[in-house]
C-alpha cells in the first residue's frame, strides 16, 4: 500500500512515522486537572488533594504541569491555549474543571462538570471540544456539602441534580483546532445560548507558559507580550520561549488584552510578599471584582487572555476566531473557513474509511470513542527524585518515607495516554496496555511509542517492575503488557503488509525483565502458583488482597496465574516470530514454553502433592489460602478471579514454526497436553486442519462448564456483557470461616461500590468492566479459530440453544457495545439515570465513556471521562462490520484486526 492511495490523515501520519512533518508538536496535551495530584504534593505526610485543592489552583503555580478546559500545549508543554470562562454570577473565573477530591464526596473523587470531546484525528489536525457552562451561579458549595453529607450507598450528587441547566439556562462552549501545518493552528470558538433569555459571557482565550523559571536555576523567561496586527487581525501577541522559539496569537474580533505572571500569589496562598505584583490570579481578579491593577498595564508577560464580552439572545450564537502559528502571518485568517472545513472533511473521511457501511450509531459510538482517546493524550511530567528531595526547599521530616520512594529513578517528561484528563492525568500501567489495542487501530506508531515508553529505563526499575501508577508505583498490576506489545505488531502488520521487528526486538527484551521478576517475586515457593495481591480488581475479593495474611498463611490466586501464564504465552508466540528472522529466540520460545507447562502443571493440580485451583466439582477456577500446617482451603468465589484462565491461550501457525524445529518437537513430546506424565491443556486434536496448534491453560472439558456459568444471565452474563461477580453472590454472601481471613463475606454488587476498600470510588464486585470483557472475547475467538465451527456448547440464556465459540464471542461483544445504541424507546442504557441525555436534542448525541457499567441496567458508573480502556468499544464495534474493513485488512483473522 503506497500512500497515495491514503486519505489526507493517513497520509499525516505516514509523515509523522517518516519523520517529514512533526504532527504531534502540538495535540492536546493539557490537563483537566493539575491540582491535588501526587507530583504538585509537597506535604508532610502525603495529604495530596488538601496539599494542593481546587481553591489554590488558580493562584498558585505548577511544578509538573498545566490545566485548563479544552486545551492544547505542545508537547514539553512550554506553552499551553484554553478556554476561560465567567458567567457575571460566579465567585470564580472558571478556568479548570471543578471536582470533589477523594474525602470531599461520598465516592472518591468525582469531576462536577459536563464536557465532551467531539472528534479528533489521531495527527490533532482536527479536534473538537465542548463544555456546557451554566448560567446560573456555579453551585460549588453545595456540591461538596451535598455529597460531603450522602452515605456511600446514597448516589452522587451532580451538577444536573443541582438544577444548574433548568429551562436550558445554560452556554454551549465549542472550540474547534484546524492545523494548516504542524506549526499553524486555527482555532474557532462558539458561544451558543441554550436559554429563554438573553445573556452575557465573558470569554476569554488565554495563553501562557508554564512555570519553569521558578523552580530551574538559570532558566530563561520566556515572554509574551503585545504585536503589531497584521492585515485582517484585530490583535496580535508574540511569544518569545528559548527552547520553543517564537509564535503568534492572532484575533479577528476587538477584544481586551490582558497580561500576568504565570507565578504564585504568595500573599493570598502564604501571607508571604509577592516578588511580582502581577500573579497567576490576576484575570480571576480584574474580570470577576474589577480590579484593574491586577494586570500588567505595559502589556507583557508570561500568561495572557483576550476578554470578550458576548451578548446573546436566546438560541444566539457568536463565533470568535482566532490563529496560533510560528510563522509571521500577513492575513492569518485568509484561509481559516477554507482550513476548518478541509479538515472536518479529511475527519469525516479518516473514519468512514476506517469503517465503511456503518450505521450512523455505530459510526458515532466508535467516532466519539476515538475522539476520547486521542484527548486524553496528556503530557506527564515528574522526576521522582527530584520530586523527593523537595526541589527548591528541603523536604519537610515526614517525607523521609514519601510514597514512591523507591523509584528514584523514575524520570517522565512525556505524552502518555491517560485513563482520563481530570480523575486519572497521570499513566495507569495495565490501563495503558489497554488504551494501545484501541490507539491502534488509528495510530499504531504511537501505540508502540507508549509501550516503550514504559519499558524505558526512565519508567522500568532495575529489578524488572513495571511502575504501576502515580499512587504508588510499587503496587501490582496485571502483566498484560506483552499482550499489548503482540497486539500492535499485529496491528500494523495488517495495516502496512509487514510488521516491526526492529520494535519487537526491543520490548521483548525489556519485557524478558519484567517476566523474571514476576518469576522470583510472585511465585514464593516456586511452584508456578501466582500472587500478586489485588492486582488492580480493586475489592474484588472478600478481604483485601494487598494486605498481607497472618505468618505462615499464603494466597494462590487463580487470576495471577492465569495472567501469568497469559504473559508466558505471548512471550512464546513474540520469541516465535523473532526466530524467523534469528534461530537464537528458538531457545527461548522453549524455555518460555516450558515455564508455561509447569504453570498448567500446577493450576490443575498434576505436581505432586499439590492441589488444583480448578474446582472440578464446580468447574470453575478459584483463589486458595494455603495454611502454615500445608493444609489448603479453598475460596468458594465465583468471580473474574476464575474467568482469568481462559484469557492464557495462543493460536500457533505453521508460519511460526517453519523455522523452529526444536520447538516443533516440543509440542510433538507433549501431544495432546502431555506433560510430565500428566494430561494438561488437551483439545479434541493436537492441530486441526489448517496445521495449527492451541496453546492453552483451559481444556476442551474445562471450556463447555466455565462458559455454562459465563453464559447464564442468573451468574455471569447480564444484557450489557459479563459481570465481574456472580449474580449468585446476591444470596450466596457468607463464604464461612477462612484460614487467616476469619469470617468471609463477598457481596454481588452491579453498581457502585458499598466498601471502602481502595478508596471505594471503584467497584470489580458486579458491574461489568471493558478491558476483561474484552479479553475474554478476544480468548473465545482464538479459542473458535482452532477447534471450529464443529465445536459448539449450549448457551443457557438463548434456553441452550448451540452456538459456535464465534457466535459466543459475537454476542458478548454485541452486549457490550448495547450499552452505548439507543434501544427501542430511543434511549442509551447508559443514560439510564440521566434523561436529559434521550431528552434535549443539544444533549442526545454527546457520549461519555465512564469507568465501568451497571451490570442490571447498563447505566455508567465511576470516572464519567475515563475513555481510556472503555476505548476498547471502537475495537468491539469493528467486530460487527469485520468483512467491511479496508482491503489491507480483509485477510486477517479478527483478533489481529480489532
Amino acid at each position: 500500500m503506497t500512500t497515495d492511495t491514503l486519505n489526507a490523515e493517513r497520509r499525516r501520519l505516514e509523515a509523522q512515522r517518516a519523520g517529514t512533518e512533526d504532527w504531534r508538536l502540538w495535540g492536546p496535551y493539557l490537563s483537566e486537572r493539575a491540582w491535588g495530584t501526587v507530583r504538585e504534593d509537597y506535604s508532610a505526610h502525603g495529604t495530596a488533594w488538601e496539599d494542593f485543592s481546587h481553591d489554590q489552583a488558580r493562584a498558585r503555580a505548577y511544578r509538573w504541569s498545566e490545566d485548563g478546559l479544552g486545551g492544547i500545549c505542545d508537547e514539553e508543554q512550554r506553552l499551553c491555549f484554553a478556554l476561560a470562562l465567567w458567567n457575571g454570577r460566579d465567585p470564580i473565573l472558571k478556568e479548570r474543571a471543578f471536582g470533589l477530591t477523594g474525602n470531599e464526596g461520598n465516592r472518591g473523587e468525582d469531576v462536577k462538570e459536563y464536557y465532551f470531546y467531539l472528534d479528533a484525528t489521531p495527527s490533532h489536525a482536527h479536534l473538537r471540544y465542548l463544555y456546557k457552562y451554566p448560567q446560573a451561579p456555579y453551585p460549588y458549595d453545595r456540591l461538596v456539602a451535598e455529597n460531603h453529607a450522602r452515605s456511600r450507598t446514597a448516589p452522587p450528587f451532580g451538577l444536573l441534580d443541582s438544577g444548574a441547566f433548568d429551562d436550558g439556562r445554560y452556554w454551549d462552549v465549542e472550540v474547534t483546532y484546524a492545523k494548516a501545518g504542524p506549526r499553524e493552528i486555527h482555532i474557532r470558538i462558539t458561544a451558543s445560548n441554550r436559554g429563554p433569555e438573553a445573556a452575557t459571557l465573558h470569554l476569554l482565550p488565554t495563553l501562557w507558559f508554564r512555570n519553569t523559571w521558578a523552580w530551574s536555576g538559570g532558566t530563561q523567561h520566556p515572554t509574551l507580550a503585545r504585536a503589531d496586527a497584521p492585515d485582517g487581525a484585530a490583535w496580535a501577541i508574540r511569544t518569545a520561549h528559548p527552547g520553543l522559539g517564537e509564535y503568534r496569537l492572532y484575533g479577528a474580533r476587538p477584544a481586551d488584552l490582558l497580561f500576568t505572571e504565570n507565578d504564585s500569589n504568595a500573599e493570598r496562598l502564604w501571607g508571604q510578599p509577592n516578588p511580582t505584583p502581577f500573579v497567576k490570579d490576576a484575570f480571576h481578579r480584574r474580570v470577576v471584582h474589577g480590579e484593574a491593577g491586577a494586570v500588567n498595564p505595559a502589556g507583557e508577560g508570561s500568561k495572557a487572555a483576550v476578554w470578550y464580552v458576548l451578548d446573546l439572545p436566546a438560541g444566539g450564537s457568536a463565533a470568535v476566531d482566532l490563529v496560533l502559528s510560528a510563522e509571521p502571518l500577513a492575513r492569518p485568517f485568509a484561509r481559516t473557513q477554507r482550513v476548518l472545513d478541509t479538515r472536518a472533511a479529511e475527519a469525516d473521511a479518516f473514519y468512514r474509511d476506517l469503517l465503511p457501511d456503518a450505521d450512523a450509531e455505530d459510526a458515532r459510538i466508535l467516532r466519539q470513542t476515538l475522539a476520547g482517546m486521542i484527548w486524553s493524550k496528556q503530557f506527564f511530567h515528574y522526576d521522582v527524585e527530584r520530586w523527593l528531595d523537595g526541589d527548591r526547599l528541603p523536604p519537610p521530616e515526614g517525607r523521609k518515607g514519601a510514597r514512591n520512594r523507591s523509584w528514584k529513578h523514575l524520570k517522565s517528561s512525556d505524552v502518555i495516554s491517560m485513563p482520563d484528563a481530570w480523575e486519572y492525568p497521570w499513566f495507569a500501567a495495565w490501563d495503558l496496555a489497554y488504551h494501545c489495542a484501541a490507539l491502534a487501530l488509528v495510530d499504531v506508531d504511537f501505540a508502540k511509542d507508549q509501550i516503550e515508553v514504559l519499558l524505558s529505563e526512565r519508567f522500568l526499575h532495575p529489578n524488572g517492575q513495571i511502575p504501576a501508577y502515580e499512587w504508588a508505583f510499587g503496587d501490582v498490576n496485571p502483566p498484560v503488557h506483552a499482550m499489548a506489545a503482540l497486539k500492535v505488531f499485529r496491528a500494523e502488520r495488517v495495516q502496512r503488509g509487514e510488521g516491526d521487528e526492529h520494535f519487537l526486538h526491543r520490548v521483548f527484551h525489556k519485557l524478558l525483565l519484567n517476566y523474571a521478576w514476576w518469576i522470583n517475586r510472585k511465585d514464593t515457593d516456586g511452584h508456578n502458583v501466582f500472587e500478586g495481591g489485588f492486582l488492580g480488581l480493586d475489592n474484588i475479593s472478600v478481604f483485601d488482597r494487598s494486605a498481607p495474611l497472618p505468618p505462615g498463611y499464603s494466597l494462590k490466586q487463580a487470576d495471577a496465574t492465569g495472567w501469568m501464564a497469559m504473559f508466558a504465552l505471548n512471550m512464546v508466540v513474540m520469541a516465535l516470530e523473532l526466530a524467523r528472522e534469528d534461530h537464537d529466540y528458538e531457545d527461548i520460545a522453549i524455555q518460555i514454553y516450558s515455564q508455561f507447562l509447569s504453570v498448567a502443571n500446577a493450576i490443575g493440580g498434576h505436581m505432586p502433592g499439590a492441589v488444583s485451583l480448578w474446582d472440578e466439582e464446580d468447574g470453575f477456577f478459584k483463589d486458595l489460602i494455603v495454611c502454615p500446617d500445608g493444609k489448603v482451603s479453598r475460596v468458594n468465589v465465583y468471580s473474574l478471579v476464575g474467568l482469568i484462565p481462559l484469557f492464557a491461550t495462543e493460536v500457533i501457525d505453521r508460519r511460526l514454526l517453519e523455522h523452529v524445529p526444536r520447538f516443533r518437537a516440543l509440542l510433538t513430546r507433549h501431544k495432546g497436553g502431555k506433560f510430565q506424565g500428566s494430561y494438561i491443556c488437551a483439545c479434541p486434536d493436537w492441530e486441526n486442519a489448517r496445521g495449527e496448534h492451541l496453546l492453552a491453560l483451559v481444556d476442551h472439558t474445562m471450556l463447555p462448564r466455565i462458559l455454562q456459568r459465563l453464559l447464564d444471565q442468573g451468574q455471569f452474563l447480564s444484557d450489557y456483557g459479563v459481570r465481574s461477580v456472580s449474580r449468585i453472590h446476591a444470596e450466596h454472601r457468607h463464604l464461612g470461616d477462612l484460614p487467616g481471613v476469619g469470617q468471609a463475606l463477598i457481596e454481588y454488587v452491579p453498581g457502585e461500590s458499598n466498601t471502602g476498600l481502595f478508596g471505594g470510588n471503584s467497584n470489580w464486585r458486579g458491574p461489568v468492566w471493558m478491558p476483561v470483557n474484552y479479553t475474554l472475547v478476544q480468548g473465545l475467538e482464538k479459542f473458535h479459530r482452532f477447534l471450529g465451527d464443529d465445536f459448539t456448547v449450549p448457551v443457557p440464556c438463548l434456553g441452550g440453544k448451540h452456538l459456535t465459540l464465534k457466535e459466543i464471542a459475537t454476542l458478548i461483544a454485541d452486549r457490550l457495545v448495547s450499552i452505548y445504541r439507543p434501544d427501542e424507546e430511543g434511549r442509551r442504557p447508559v443514560y439510564r439515570a440521566q434523561p436529559v441525555f434521550h431528552e434535549d436534542p443539544h444533549w442526545r448525541d454527546l457520549l461519555l465513556f465512564y469507568e465501568y457499567f451497571h451490570a442490571d441496567s447498563g447505566q455508567g458508573l465511576g470516572a464519567a471521562h475515563q475513555t481510556g480502556w472503555t476505548g476498547l468499544l471502537g475495537n468491539l464495534v469493528m467486530r460487527r462490520y469485520r468483512r467491511d474493513v479496508p482491503e489491507y485488512w480483509k485477510s486477517r483473522s479478527v483478533e489481529e484486526v480489532a
